[in-house]
């Protein structure tokens, strides 16, 4: 199951640079988004989240 990243994000911008598969970039809104289609559910980007904003989808 893919990740997601909520409303609580910082854009600190942690989880982008640790996702394996490139699949974290900046979206319009000013928080971090992830692709759906290119995440491959390691958790990753939810275990390096200081804020804890990135949970299962």
């Amino acid at each position: 199951m893919a990740y997601k990243i909520t409303d609580a994000c910082a854009a600190c911008g942690t989880c982008a640079g640790e996702c394996p598969v490139g699949a974290i970039s900046l979206g319009d809104n000013g928080i971090y988004v992830i692709d759906q289609d290119q995440c491959i559910s390691c958790g990753t980007c939810a275990s390096v989240c200081p804020v804890s904003a990135i949970e299962e989808n």
